[in-house]
């Protein structure tokens, strides 16, 4: 995934807008598989062929309110179509949960500030965090961070992932303005930024962890053997780019 995720992010464009489409209706299908949706076939297709038109939109250049209302109507379809209360707040929430996979990569990807040096950032971010926070937490052991979720994560783990954020966010746009591109914010800025996206990441494993836990399930599919799901994979990126997404709406509302 980290190969295919690099190769289409050079590539730019549909390839990369694809991508990240595959990753959003994987999310989609793996979410209503967990939480047991019915008729779960039907309602997957429809908030796919959602998830269908978000991408086919940010293709053509549509504007915000056209995709926010076009959002809406899926949204709208793959609840009536649910059986249960309880399942349509379900399946609306995969959706929603889904969206920002799909658009904020590809969204970063084009954005004349940010660009590919941006992607590199988000993904720097999220990689350094996990790879930081798993052999920290190993290494010093320590107090537990959240014992009733994920029993095996600790305090020290998640310091030392946020270091490691920090440290690889700066790292980027150091090698980026060496080669004459530069991110919108001031050394630091990135640092700050940095620190909150890692945290974020952590935040979005727990919640993904929870979310696991409820459904009674260890991973979220078997879709990658040995790495469970595309949720498993994504739980971290899927927070940052909700951080992303915040900051773009709001320095630019019509993004």
């Amino acid at each position: 995934m980290v190969a295919a995720a690099l190769l289409t992010a050079y590539l730019g464009g549909w390839a990369f807008a694809l991508f990240w489409l595959a990753a959003g209706i994987a999310i989609v299908v793996e979410w209503t598989d967990m939480t047991g949706i019915e008729p779960r076939r039907l309602v997957q297709g429809i908030l796919g062929l959602g998830l269908v038109a978000l991408t086919l939109l940010f293709l053509l250049g549509a504007g915000f309110w056209l995709t926010s209302a076009v959002s809406l109507a899926f949204l709208a379809a793959g609840a009536f179509i649910a059986s249960g209360a309880q399942k349509r707040v379900w399946a609306v929430s995969s959706f929603i949960y889904a969206a920002p996979i799909v658009l904020v990569p590809p969204i970063v990807r084009d954005h004349p500030d940010l660009g590919i040096l941006g992607l590199l950032w988000m993904f720097a971010v999220v990689w350094a965090t996990d790879i930081a926070a798993y052999f920290t937490g190993r290494a010093l052991g320590g107090p537990k961070l959240c014992p009733p979720i994920s029993p095996k994560k600790t305090w020290s783990g998640f310091i030392g992932g946020v270091v490691a954020a920090t440290v690889a966010g700066l790292l980027v746009a150091s090698f980026g303005q060496r080669y004459g591109a530069s991110l919108p914010l001031t050394l630091p800025g990135i640092a700050a930024l940095s620190v909150v996206a890692s945290v974020a990441s952590q935040v979005g494993d727990l919640g993904e962890s929870a979310l696991k836990r409820h459904c009674q399930v260890k991973d979220s599919s078997h879709l990658i053997p040995g790495h469970g799901g595309v949720m498993d994979r994504l739980d971290g990126f899927w927070a940052v780019c909700l951080i992303v997404a915040l900051v773009l709406l709001t320095v630019d509302p019509t993004v």
